[in-house]
């Protein structure tokens, strides 16, 4: 007979529950339940902000290699063209989604703690190497290094803030989360405009000081990081018991120390029974993703690849449109990226309440709707030359209010709703599908497109986006989870749970 621990709602061993509990061991606990009915205070804030920086430097990092384009194809020892720099986008995206699978893989394996240290280490190392490039292979491969850096936050750092986020909010907070990368995109923009004056740095030396820059702000959010614990969700499935409370009753003495009312809990809080285990197969895991929670699945991939392909496409490529089609100076192309950021940072904070009020599926259709209907209106208008580089910035702005919303739900639905266990793996495969095909092969194809020098070509290349947000938004509409307010247990049982 296999033997039932209860983990209790106290700290330390109580009724007896040891520190590590042995392998197939079957836990009752009520932790997943406290820890959503916590209120909102000043933990769940700092956790939010240190976790969710990884999205600033997204944002820093792809902003940068978009404005620094003029210097890049300007420089006597790179000498980049429209193709090289699709090619380099390639590369860091591709470096995405093979550092997202392995470090997802991982993440679920050792822990989400030990793995948000180590990609943030690897990102902090490759973008500051990306400043000392010395030729297109080069700045390829530091790119594809910074990529896989980058790529394994996302897993990493989503699923610890979904395990750590009540309920409640958990719809809002990982949009503005995920918002937070036209943070990092203004913040690009600003940088490249001070970094490419030449009254103040040679631009050939500014380009170089701009990946620093990165590097320079991942060494202080690892300190930032150090206070944040282990997922007690995680500790769980794995036969840390002791752990998990540790860290419950941490969190909720926080809480109570910076003067949250923390209300005792229930009589009689919801339990779940969990077999620990200390690891999960593959086969559970393609059994959960194409069996189980195949229309997830296709609901996910659906929304996946249809944002990557028109962001990684449109935003990466603006800056050679402005310099090629508009005119617009090298070192002026930040500005016009400052505003498309302020549009594409509002869009989640402000739509991500509906997604918990109204809800998931309402809203997936019409962000992804809306963004297909203007993403026509505005590639039609640029195909026909009836805006300057100020009005077809300004549009942009109005599209990616929409869009930059859709795109962050996107991650929010591949990691509410796979089971505990496969949760990073999960988020790592959808980004990896849908980076790879709609991410990768959007900003070449567009740099190619704009290479031809045809805006009816570029035209082409928006329509095939409208199609796959339209598509994704039908999917989602139909198809999607309704996970507002509901806990991640109810959304979707762990693997390990036992009837």
């Amino acid at each position: 007979m296999t033997e039932t621990i209860a983990a209790t709602a106290v700290t330390g061993n109580a009724r007896g529950t040891p520190d590590r509990v042995p392998i197939g061991t079957i836990v009752e606990t009520d932790i997943a339940a406290r820890l959503d009915r916590l209120p909102w205070g000043r933990f769940h804030t700092l956790v939010v902000l240190a976790l969710g920086i990884t999205w600033v430097l997204d944002g820093l990092e792809v902003t940068l290699a978009g404005t620094l384009i003029g210097a890049l194809m300007e420089s006597p020892t790179l000498r980049f063209t429209a193709t090289d720099i699709g090619l380099a986008t390639s590369a860091y995206l591709a470096g995405a989604v093979l550092g997202a699978v392995g470090f997802g893989w991982l993440t679920d394996r050792l822990g989400r703690k030990k793995l948000f240290f180590i990609t943030l280490a690897t990102y902090l190392a490759a973008t500051t190497a990306t400043g000392l490039s010395w030729d297109i292979w080069s700045f390829c491969l530091f790119r594809f290094l910074t990529g896989a850096g980058i790529g394994g936050e996302y897993t990493a750092v989503n699923s610890t803030i979904q395990e750590l986020i009540p309920a409640r909010a958990r719809g809002w907070v990982n949009l503005a989360i995920n918002g937070t990368f036209w943070l990092g995109a203004a913040a690009g923009s600003f940088a490249s405009v001070v970094l490419l004056n030449k009254d103040i740095i040679d631009p050939q030396t500014g380009w170089r000081v701009a990946f620093f820059i990165g590097g320079g702000i991942g060494l202080v959010i690892l300190l930032l990081r150090s206070w944040i614990p282990e997922s007690p969700r995680w500790l769980l499935t794995h036969g840390r018991i002791a752990e998990a409370e540790a860290v419950v009753a941490g969190i909720e003495r926080r809480l109570k120390e910076s003067g949250v009312a923390v209300p005792p809990p229930p009589a009689h809080l919801p339990t779940l029974k969990i077999r620990t285990r200390s690891h999960t197969p593959f086969t559970a895991v393609f059994r959960a993703m194409l069996v189980d929670y195949r229309v997830q699945t296709l609901v996910g991939l659906s929304l996946m690849m249809a944002q990557a392909f028109f962001y990684n496409g449109v935003y990466f490529t603006y800056g050679i449109i402005l310099l090629k089609d508009f005119n617009v100076p090298s070192d002026h192309v930040g500005w016009y990226l400052l505003p498309f950021a302020a549009g594409n940072f509002l869009g989640p904070v402000i739509l991500g309440r509906f997604f918990d009020s109204i809800g998931r599926r309402p809203m997936l259709a019409f962000t992804y709707g809306v963004s297909a209907l203007l993403l026509a209106v505005v590639g039609l208008l640029f195909q026909q030359a009836l805006l300057g580089p100020v009005g077809q910035t300004v549009a942009w702005m109005v599209v990616f209010f929409f869009a930059s919303a859709a795109a962050s739900s996107a991650y929010l639905t591949v990691s509410e709703t796979f089971p505990l266990e496969v949760r990073a793996l999960a988020i790592a495969v959808f980004y990896a599908i849908g980076t790879g095909i709609g991410g990768v092969i959007g900003p070449w194809l567009f740099g190619a497109l704009i290479d031809t020098g045809s805006r009816t070509n570029v035209f082409y290349g928006y329509l095939i986006g409208v199609a796959l947000l339209a598509v994704a938004a039908a999917v989602g509409g139909i198809w999607g989870v309704a996970a507002e307010g509901k806990s991640l247990e109810e959304v979707a049982k762990p693997l390990a749970s036992v009837e």
